[in-house]
């Protein structure tokens, strides 16, 4: 959790003890493998959807189910008991058949368990308007989870810092992209796994989408700029990538950004920089 005094044991040297588990689905992934390391932070047991056997299952507080979005196999296994479910699974190259399909595989099960958990379901900020197909298919995931019938929380997120550093930093030869209009305010995927656990947890529900953003909004070109610096890389030279096409159109008209409403937390992309 994200206070900074430790939940309360329930009993004395067993602190998961008397506590629900809370299923994390990409829980091997960038973001989910900090979402399990904040549910163990705050003495929450975690249970790890996982496709194949792991040698994970050791660490304590953390408890792995084989299971699998695409087939649905595992799933009453995983969500049997669970208080809430943590939707971070993702993947760009089959978006259909596990951020779309899974994601309604995943549902349909979860309303099949007594009590039915709540789901917190992770997304992207600005998917509704962007024709990129992984956008098109977020949105689509989450009309499926509202579609659902479920007791449900939508978190958006926007890109990760590693993101923003892969596509817009120099690359070998100090030549970085940066598309024209092009601005991102990305986010500390550790904040948002720790609000991520908050939602999940909290007594009273969010009844709307949260959005979920970095601190402050920087150009491409200043991220090239930022991560140069920090690394020590030179920056030969930026290239303009012009607005072609719907998918950079979109992006240069701000449709990644947050909204008026977001909730704006984590560190700086600069201060991420210089541990990473």
């Amino acid at each position: 959790m994200s206070d900074a005094a430790a939940p309360p044991m329930i009993l004395p040297g067993l602190p998961t003890v008397g506590r629900r588990p809370v299923l994390v689905t990409g829980g091997t992934g960038t973001l989910g493998r900090t979402v399990v390391a904040e549910l163990v932070h705050s003495q929450v047991p975690a249970r790890v959807l996982t496709r194949g056997s792991s040698d994970g299952g050791a660490e304590a507080g953390v408890s792995y189910v084989t299971g699998d979005l695409c087939d649905g196999s595992g799933l009453s296994e995983a969500l049997d008991g669970v208080q809430a479910v943590i939707h971070c699974a993702t993947d760009g190259r089959h978006a259909q058949d596990v951020d779309v399909d899974g994601t309604r595989r995943l549902a349909l099960a979860a309303l099949d368990a007594e009590p039915a958990p709540r789901l917190v379901h992770v997304s992207i900020v600005g998917c509704w308007d962007n024709p990129l197909p992984y956008y098109r298919a977020k949105a689509q995931a989450e009309t499926v989870v509202v579609e659902s019938g479920m007791p449900h929380t939508i978190v958006r997120a926007t890109q990760f810092h590693a993101l923003a550093a892969q596509y817009f930093g120099p690359y070998a030869a100090g030549i970085a992209l940066a598309p024209k209009g092009l601005r991102l305010a990305p986010v500390d995927p550790e904040w948002v796994a720790k609000t991520l656990v908050d939602v999940a947890l909290a007594e009273d529900h969010a009844t709307g989408p949260i959005e979920l953003a970095g601190p402050e909004v920087l150009s491409a070109r200043e991220i090239a700029v930022l991560t140069a610096h920090v690394r020590g890389v030179k920056l030969r030279r930026s290239l303009a990538v012009p607005r072609v096409g719907g998918v950079l159109k979109a992006f240069a008209n701000g449709s990644n950004l947050p909204g008026p409403d977001a909730r704006r937390g984590g560190c700086t992309y600069a201060a991420w920089l210089t541990t990473h």
